[in-house]
């Protein structure tokens, strides 16, 4: 009888994405404290080693657990785009961000994201630093102008926001309201904090 063949299966290319899904509902029910790699293996149905073999420790399990998905990625970056344009940014803004909340595999990794951050200081330093890397920067450089990084992290704000009120705590009118209302209550708060004079009198 021939023995198996040991190491990385061929054809297995879903192996990595399982880990990561099951990395993400662990991160965001029991925290970052409370997942190992070995329960995460566990609820992924794969061997402990092969966790260690795509991501090394837990803190770089957490790292790409909290990565937007490719395509979220570039709604992303179109969000940050439209953030440039003089027609209407706030609204071409609040479109995307609430088609990006309403998407669940996205909305997924934020509430795992935010609850593991509001619950655990070592998971809200790793959180914090990714933020810091690349997202914060990148919302600056697209809302330019006066005090840019301050009024990145106003809008950020919102995201945040309404991401904890409507879809983790559910405050009910919030929760009912139609993503149509959620843009047109978003477009004009959007627009004061990237286009708004109300850094009047700060420092650049």
């Amino acid at each position: 009888m021939t023995a198996p063949a040991r190491g990385r299966r061929p054809g297995d290319s879903g192996t990595r994405e399982a880990i990561l899904e099951a990395a993400r509902e662990q991160f965001g029910e029991t925290g970052y404290r409370g997942t190992t790699m070995r329960s995460v293996a566990a609820a992924a149905g794969v061997d402990p080693r092969l966790v260690t073999h795509y991501f090394g420790s837990k803190q770089a399990l957490f790292r790409a657990s909290v990565a937007f998905p490719v395509e979220a990625e570039e709604r992303v970056q179109a969000a940050f785009d439209a953030m440039q344009l003089e027609d209407d940014p706030g609204r071409r803004t609040a479109t995307i961000m609430v088609s990006l909340l309403e998407d669940h595999e996205v909305r997924g990794v934020m509430i795992g994201l935010i609850r593991a951050a509001s619950s655990e200081p070592e998971a809200a330093d790793l959180i914090r630093e990714v933020l810091t890397e690349s997202k914060l920067p990148l919302l600056a450089a697209s809302v330019g102008g006066e005090r840019s990084e301050l009024r990145a992290a106003f809008v950020a704000s919102q995201l945040v926001g309404l991401l904890m009120a409507r879809y983790i705590v559910g405050i009910g009118p919030l929760a009912e309201a139609s993503p149509e209302q959620l843009v047109s209550a978003l477009t004009p708060v959007l627009d004061h904090y990237v286009r708004g004079d109300w850094i009047e009198g700060s420092s650049t």
